[in-house]
């Protein structure tokens, strides 16, 4: 099969123009739902999505058809995974967050397969919210992420140059702001009670590991963006050698982290964040690897899994996702599309490598997920419906506003023990107007033979 680039357009063009695949277009309006499935190359099994706008959960089949969903109480915080007890694990936002950053949420609640709250933990206070994510360990435990109001002074005191200090402005949530927000980590048991925290605020300091307090964002940067210091967005537990993996979207690296001690035992991505490499500038991206990225992962081997979203990269904005070897700090696989407007999203944004070698992606501003090979080849493409909580559409774009964005989706395979004796024969689609356009879609399409023109006399 010949290589295809992840486009929402597609099976529309293939079924209405008849014209040959194009590698990357804009549309105004285009399709919804699976594009393109190769089932013979694609991993298969159900996709779990939490659209940010709405308070179902989504269970969908690799072709689209929902087999499973949870109504829950709140929008998104910011995303959804299935446990291996069939539960689901997920964040919730609540009103009144203190802090305006982007995943500010104060909830995480596990929910039994018929909806049921039978967990949840809250972190909400006038100097604390947890944010983004979570993940369960082995014992367990979870693990959360958060921020901690600092103010101006207190940075000043830890060794802030004072004309580094953000302009006083509007965070995300219209409310001025005059504190920072620094991110920590903590973990609970069942029981709600913190067995271990870990606070950027401990490590600040010019080692190269330790978190530079005049570290600053581009000027692109708005100042909640600013105030908003370290934004971390991702944290996993790795059980064989008991450290954290957390991913810095601010300081455009990854960490680990050492569970007992806290110490950073490693970090990737931007050097000039620590002294350590040429930092970016004007249409030079520097000895900077990564920028804005998300969803740091573990694949063993010293291996890990990174969204790179690209954005504010001098070089031009364009989002990848990357698989970097720690042992030698080079990146070894890397998936972009040919054009950045077939693949890209400025904020959030997720990469899972599947059992079977291909990689999930999620690109999140778009509501758009997509499975491609180790070569590199899309053989799962998707465009979500849901708008908001009740909308559905068959088409985005023309009249109307279409909010569908995804955090973060996840796949899970037919034998994953969550699914064990669940019953998912039952398939709805999600609107029954909506064609099945991956049916429509065409790889041997060519384009009409061009007319020969006499020449002219």
């Amino acid at each position: 099969m010949k290589s295809r680039v992840c486009v929402v357009f597609v099976a529309w063009i293939a079924m209405v123009a008849g014209i040959a695949f194009l590698p990357a277009y804009e549309a105004i309006v285009g399709p919804t739902g699976v594009l393109l499935y190769d089932k013979e190359n694609s991993y298969g099994g159900y996709t779990l999505i939490s659209p940010m706008g709405s308070r179902t959960v989504y269970l969908i089949d690799v072709e689209g058809f929902v087999v499973h969903k949870w109504e829950t109480e709140y929008t998104p915080g910011s995303h959804a995974k299935l446990l291996e007890n069939g539960n689901l694990l997920r964040g919730a936002t609540l009103q009144g967050a203190p802090a305006p950053i982007g995943g500010a949420a104060g909830l995480v609640q596990e929910i039994d397969w018929d909806g049921n709250v039978v967990w949840e933990y809250k972190l909400l206070t006038p100097n604390a919210v947890q944010h983004h994510t979570f993940t369960r360990l082995p014992n367990g435990n979870t693990m959360l992420m958060a921020v901690e109001r600092k103010s101006i002074d207190e940075f000043i005191e830890k060794g802030r140059d004072s004309r580094k200090i953000p302009v006083t402005g509007p965070g995300f949530t219209g409310n001025f702001q005059n504190d920072f927000w620094v991110d920590f980590v903590r973990e609970v048991n069942p029981a709600g009670e913190t067995v271990w925290e870990w606070h950027v605020w401990d490590h600040v300091g010019p080692g190269p590991y330790q978190f530079d307090i005049n570290y600053t964002l581009p000027n692109v940067m708005n100042s909640s963006g600013i105030f908003d210091w370290t934004h971390f967005n991702a944290v996993e537990y790795l059980p064989e050698t008991d450290q954290v993996l957390l991913n810095s979207r601010n300081f455009s690296e990854f960490y680990i982290i050492d569970h007992k001690t806290g110490k950073m035992v490693y970090r990737w991505g931007n050097p000039s964040a620590y002294g350590q490499g040429e930092a970016p500038s004007w249409l030079d991206n520097g000895d900077q690897k990564m920028f804005g990225n998300h969803n740091a992962t573990y694949l063993g081997r010293n291996r890990f899994l990174i969204f790179d979203n690209g954005s504010e990269r001098p070089e031009g904005n364009r989002s990848a996702v990357i698989e970097v070897d720690a042992r030698t700090g080079s990146i070894v696989w890397e998936y972009t599309a040919p054009s950045s407007n077939s693949f890209y999203t400025a904020r959030q944004g997720g990469a899972q490598r599947l059992p079977n070698g291909n990689t999930f992606i999620t690109s999140s501003n778009s509501g758009h997920l997509f499975e491609v090979t180790e070569d590199k080849e899309v053989v799962w493409d998707y465009v979500s419906p849901f708008v908001g909580q009740d909308d559905i559409r068959c088409f985005l774009g023309g009249s109307g506003f279409a909010f569908n964005m995804i955090h973060r989706a996840y796949r899970y395979g037919k034998d994953y023990p969550g699914l064990k004796d669940k019953d998912l024969s039952k398939r709805t689609p999600p609107a029954k107007e909506c064609p099945e356009f991956y049916k429509l879609y065409k790889t041997d399409v060519k384009p009409p033979a061009k007319k020969k023109v006499p020449p002219k006399r």
